[in-house]
C-alpha cells in the first residue's frame, strides 16, 4: 500500500518547518508528501524547496492562488496529484509523535476512515517550541492540555478505539482514508469557502457511501500549536451546506474533485 501524506498549510512556514521535522523523526516515513498550500508567500515555498533540496522526503508543493478560505479546493488538488493508495491528512500545526504514521498504517481497515484525536498545547508552550524548534513531547511534558491524548499505548489503544458512525469530533487534522473511497464521492466539496464544516460534510458523504468511520485513540498522536482562532464569517453557510448532504442522503457533490481534473 503506498502512503500519501498530506499538509494543509497557509502563511505559517514556522510551524509547517516543525511539522516536516516531526515527518523526519517517523519511524515509517510516507511515500510521499504533499504540501496543500491556500496560497501562501514566497516564504513558504523558500521553505518547502530547502527541505526537498535538503531532506530525502518526496515532497510536492500544490499551491493554488489566494484568494481566501479555500481549504476544500485545496485538499482536492493535493489528493488529484497524489499517487498513493492511502492518504493521511494533517494540518500545517501539528507535531506528529514519531509512531504516527506507523500507527495509522496499522489501523487502516478497508471499509473504513480513520478518525484520530491530538494534544492540545498552550501558548506558552507552542511559543517556545517554535523559538527552539522543538518536536519532542510526552504524557510528562509541561505545556500540554488533555493530557490523557498524548499517552501512546496498543493495549489502551485496543480497549477505547470504536467503530461507531457519528459526525461528533470530525477534524480533517488527523483522518485518513482510502484514496478510491474518496474518489467514489467526488472528494471534499469545493463550494466551502471560508473556515468550518468541509470536513464534516466529506463524512457525511463517506458514511452514506458504506465507509464507516473508526475512531482512534491512544495512537497516531499529534501535538497542535496554539494559534487565534481562524475567523467564522462563513459559518451559517457552511452549516447550510452540512445540514443540506444531511438531509438529501447525499454521496456525491457535483464540484469536487472532479472540477480540478477539468483545469
Amino acid at each position: 500500500m503506498k502512503l500519501t501524506l498530506i499538509i494543509t498549510t497557509y502563511n505559517w512556514p514556522e510551524s509547517l518547518s516543525l511539522v516536516i521535522e516531526s515527518i523526519k523523526s517517523q519511524s515509517i516515513l510516507p511515500d510521499e508528501i504533499i504540501i496543500a498550500d491556500d496560497g501562501s508567500s514566497q516564504e513558504t515555498k523558500k521553505l518547502i524547496t530547502k527541505y526537498k533540496e535538503e531532506s530525502e522526503l518526496n515532497i510536492i508543493h500544490s499551491w493554488q492562488t489566494d484568494i481566501g478560505f479555500r481549504v476544500a479546493r485545496s485538499r482536492n488538488k493535493a489528493i488529484f496529484k497524489s499517487t498513493g493508495d492511502y492518504i493521511i491528512l494533517v494540518d500545517g500545526d501539528v507535531i506528529l509523535h514519531s509512531n504516527f504514521v506507523k500507527d495509522h498504517i496499522t489501523v487502516a481497515e478497508p471499509g473504513y476512515f480513520i478518525q484520530g484525536s491530538r494534544v492540545l498545547l498552550t501558548e506558552k508552550k507552542t511559543q517556545r517550541s517554535l523559538a527552539k524548534n522543538n518536536i519532542q513531547f510526552s504524557f510528562f511534558s509541561d505545556g500540554i492540555k488533555n493530557r490523557k491524548n498524548s499517552i501512546h499505548s496498543e493495549v489502551l489503544s485496543i480497549i477505547f478505539s470504536n467503530k461507531k458512525n457519528h459526525l461528533k469530533g470530525i477534524k480533517s487534522c488527523n483522518m485518513a482514508f482510502y484514496k478510491k473511497d474518496c474518489c467514489d464521492i467526488n472528494g471534499f466539496n469545493n463550494e466551502f469557502e471560508g473556515w468550518g464544516r468541509e470536513d464534516s460534510e466529506f463524512i457525511v458523504r463517506l458514511m452514506n457511501n458504506g465507509i464507516r468511520r473508526k475512531s482512534i485513540h491512544f495512537k497516531a498522536i499529534q501535538f497542535h500549536l496554539w494559534h487565534n482562532e481562524n475567523i467564522r464569517i462563513s459559518l451559517d453557510e457552511n452549516n447550510a451546506i452540512l445540514q443540506g448532504a444531511i438531509k438529501k442522503n447525499s454521496q456525491w457533490c457535483n464540484n469536487g474533485i472532479n472540477s480540478i481534473k477539468k483545469l
